[in-house]
């Protein structure tokens, strides 16, 4: 893991067990369930995010997030992520200053395939979860970001291997 130029950069090779956490609904009585391991494969180093996501009970995620310990530089355009999966969507959820209630966050999509993909998400394909924010995140302001399955029923497995801003 690195932070160089101020942007975040994170390839899971180095302890990233102390820097990710698992976050589930069950936090607020949703239904899901899941993990996140942290694994290689010959040099490539991973998390791997899986689990079953239950509407139920008002629930719908599973996710692995980190506090960032320093916010990205005004210059971020975006976030890039090298990701494979099983042909689910998934979505990196980023929190910001001001994201300051459980639910708030702002979300952009991705599709997965069993090939490793790159994944270039523009900070302006990012929503709002809510009328309360701004339309679209200031880098700047960014204090967490997660990799997140999340919205309906489903059977969810996504790796990453490349975390970062650009």
């Amino acid at each position: 893991m690195a932070q160089a130029d101020g942007n975040l950069t994170e390839d899971f090779s180095e302890s990233p067990e102390t820097r990710w956490d698992y976050v589930a609904d069950t936090v607020m009585g949703g239904a899901s369930s899941g993990q996140v391991q942290f694994s290689s494969e010959g040099e490539v180093a991973f998390a791997r995010l899986t689990g079953t996501v239950s509407t139920e009970n008002n629930g719908g995620f599973i996710q692995f997030r980190r506090k960032l310990p320093d916010r990205p530089d005004a210059s971020v355009s975006g976030v890039r992520l090298l990701v494979r999966g099983n042909g689910e969507q998934y979505f990196v959820h980023l929190r910001t200053r001001g994201t300051v209630l459980p639910w708030q966050y702002y979300q952009a999509g991705f599709a997965t395939s069993e090939e490793w993909t790159e994944v270039t998400l523009p900070l302006s394909d990012f929503k709002a979860s809510g009328a309360m924010l701004r339309a679209i995140p200031v880098a700047d302001e960014i204090t967490s970001v997660g990799v997140v399955a999340f919205g309906r029923d489903h059977k969810a497995r996504v790796d990453v291997s490349k975390f970062g801003f650009y």
